[in-house]
């Protein structure tokens, strides 16, 4: 797990057809949102400014890849209820939205028959994985990049089990 890695910002700067993220975890602990999700959790005000210093690179990142022609899909497996930090997300999305991304989510309970890998992932092209590894409490401690084409065949079939399977953001209501 070499710093030397490319960013998901590089990876999707010379990504030119395809970007997938599967998320499959109920809580992220990520350093960066810390702050963010607390104030959340006090007083229900979100940051859904596309134009915020929070936001803005992603969505200027992704607004370049989709002006490129790079489809940009998000697919969330989920607990139901909800946690907290999946509610957070939720109404996060909007901007997601916003920046050219399809989200989906999947309640866990219709994944059961899928061959999931075991940890989130990015797939850049079908070819380039991105792996995120992510603490018991949801902390990153980590990546990993992969062009092992058993692999990617893998995280290709897992992703467009649960794209098909998933429910658009628009329709989906936390439970």
């Amino acid at each position: 797990m070499s710093s030397s890695e490319p960013t998901i910002a590089e990876l999707m700067t010379q990504c030119t057809r395809s970007a997938v993220h599967l998320e499959m975890r109920d809580h992220y602990g990520v350093a960066h949102e810390a702050d963010d999700f607390r104030a959340w959790l006090e007083t229900g005000q979100l940051d859904t400014d596309p134009a915020s210093p929070d936001w803005a690179p992603w969505v200027d990142l992704v607004g370049q890849a989709t002006a490129r022609g790079v489809t940009v899909r998000r697919a969330r497996i989920v607990s139901e209820p909800v946690s907290d930090y999946i509610r957070y997300e939720h109404a996060s999305t909007t901007v997601n939205l916003h920046a050219g991304e399809d989200v989906r989510w999947l309640p866990r309970r219709q994944a059961s028959t899928i061959a999931l890998p075991g940890n989130d992932f990015w797939l850049f092209d079908d070819h380039l994985i991105r792996w995120g590894y992510f603490s018991g409490n949801g902390a990153m401690v980590g990546h990993e990049i992969s062009d092992d084409p058993a692999v990617a065949k893998l995280c290709t079939e897992a992703f467009d089990a649960v794209w098909s399977r998933a429910i658009p953001h628009i329709q989906y209501e936390i439970h």
